[in-house]
């Protein structure tokens, strides 16, 4: 059953091929016998989310139809969940239980669908490695030897392994795309306020945006359909009509305009992933898409301007956790400051305490002008950059990551070359734009994935190209040895 894709899994529920109790205690299983290789959750919730399984059979067995109803998933653990700890991978929430549920977590159970637990994460979702967490690094299933990617590294890792058929992620930087990438699965950013950002805890709040990373294009348009929609608790959520992603996915891309950005194919890019990405050119060329040459000059600024924005909103976002009011507290302070410093410096790991130190800079008198401004500036000018572009474009083609994945440990002392890593997926998070990674081959005998991006509001576009090439493909049918 954890071969078929959900809308095979839904057309059984419903012709009670399966029940919903008997599919959850499948994937129970799957990750109490094979998550001990990969360390890709954090929390299982088996008692729970067998209750609710119980109850997504009667509503089946009263006639109840809905297209996600008792189906399963995985939440990143940086989604508030009523009742269920939501760590965010750091020990300075170690212990805390969410008080409400975010509206992504509330949406999806009010469509039927069973939460089976919370998945392993960077701390606070800062690295791209999945190495930062507090409860250890998560492993790649294609090889145990290799990160995943970050940070929503955990539910790429159970998604590919087949643990969960799919699972919610959030990416600020490319947090989505890169482990979907160097897991072999797909993985979708919608645009900025697409997806409601209440109860997801934050780290840079103008980036953070909630996703999808699901083994097929089908999967997550199945998922963020539901997802996306306007949240009147959440200030930049946009109040704009969400189209049927699913029905959208059927249609010819014929005649789908394409850029190639010359920055992105370079010296720079390992030739075994350049080769791929040829590969999935002349597909979409078969099924009638047509290719143009474009530039994005600003490509190369993206890098450094979202390391300066980005630890800027994380300095002033985890000010909250000083151990008075929840979070990690340091046992006997002789006074407010002693409190205030051990519980920091106890609950924070390093790469976060980096983040930090780097944003309190750049925001400091003196340094906001020279740093932060600036780098807000050239926000603008990569968001310029794609408008130019997709004023002679539909969407725009490139790789998702410049390598496959890399080594455990080999990037932890060079966070700079780890910074790296993201550098074709920052810029459209510095646009607000949606894009998506899919898995178009394999290199250095890892997954490939090559990342789509289009206008605001186009997830449609993104949705369709990237099921009609997985259509004639089957990279992303594939299951890592061990995990079939």
């Amino acid at each position: 059953m954890h071969l078929r894709n959900l809308i095979e899994q839904s057309a059984a529920l419903s012709k009670k091929e399966i029940s919903s109790v008997e599919l959850t205690q499948h994937y129970i299983k799957r990750i109490q016998k094979n998550d001990k290789l990969l360390n890709s959750f954090i929390t299982v919730l088996e008692e729970e989310s067998i209750n609710k399984a119980k109850e997504a059979d009667k509503k089946i067995s009263k006639g109840q139809k809905s297209s996600l109803l008792g189906l399963p998933l995985a939440h990143k653990d940086i989604f508030c969940m009523s009742g269920t700890r939501t760590s965010c991978g750091s020990k300075m929430l170690e212990h805390f239980i969410a008080p409400y549920d975010a509206t992504v977590v509330s949406k999806l159970e009010s469509a039927g669908m069973v939460t089976l637990g919370k998945t392993n994460m960077d701390e606070f979702a800062m690295g791209s490695s999945n190495e930062t967490s507090y409860y250890k690094a998560v492993l790649n299933p294609w090889n145990k030897k290799m990160i995943p990617g970050g940070s929503s590294g955990g539910s790429a890792a159970a998604v590919a392994a087949r643990l969960i058929p799919v699972a919610t992620g959030t990416d600020t930087g490319g947090s989505i795309r890169q482990p979907a990438a160097l897991c072999g699965i797909t993985g979708i950013k919608p645009t900025y306020g697409r997806v409601s950002r209440y109860g997801m805890i934050a780290f840079a709040s103008s980036l953070d945006q909630g996703g999808v990373l699901g083994a097929s294009a089908a999967d997550c348009a199945l998922i963020l359909e539901a997802m996306a929609g306007f949240d009147i608790k959440d200030s930049t959520s946009i109040d704009k009509a969400v189209p049927s992603y699913i029905n959208s996915i059927d249609k010819s891309p014929k005649g789908l305009s394409i850029g190639l950005p010359k920055e992105y194919f370079t010296a720079d890019l390992d030739n075994a992933i350049a080769d791929q990405i040829e590969n999935a050119i002349d597909i979409l060329k078969s099924l009638g898409c047509k290719f143009k040459d474009i530039s994005l000059p600003n490509t190369h600024l993206a890098v450094p301007a979202y390391y300066v924005i980005a630890p800027a909103e994380c300095s002033s976002n985890l000010a909250r956790y000083d151990g008075v009011r929840f979070g990690h507290r340091c046992k006997n302070p002789n006074d407010i400051n002693d409190l205030y410093m051990r519980s920091r410096a106890e609950g924070f790991g390093a790469e976060v305490k980096r983040r930090i130190m780097i944003g309190t800079y750049v925001l400091s008198a003196g340094y906001y002008d020279a740093y932060y401004l600036k780098a807000q500036k050239i926000r603008r000018l990569v968001s310029e950059d794609y408008k130019q572009a997709f004023q002679d474009v539909d969407l725009i083609l490139g790789p998702t990551s410049p390598s496959t994945a890399f080594n455990l440990k080999e990037k932890v002392d060079d966070p700079v070359s780890m910074y790296l890593s993201d550098i074709y997926t920052i810029p459209a998070n510095l646009a607000g734009l949606p894009a998506i990674s899919i898995p178009v081959g394999k290199a250095n005998n890892m997954p490939v994935g090559m990342q789509l991006v289009s206008g605001y509001f186009q997830e449609e576009k993104l949705l369709n190209a990237a099921h009609q090439y997985q259509l004639q493909t089957n990279w992303h049918t594939l299951v890592p040895e061990g995990f079939e």
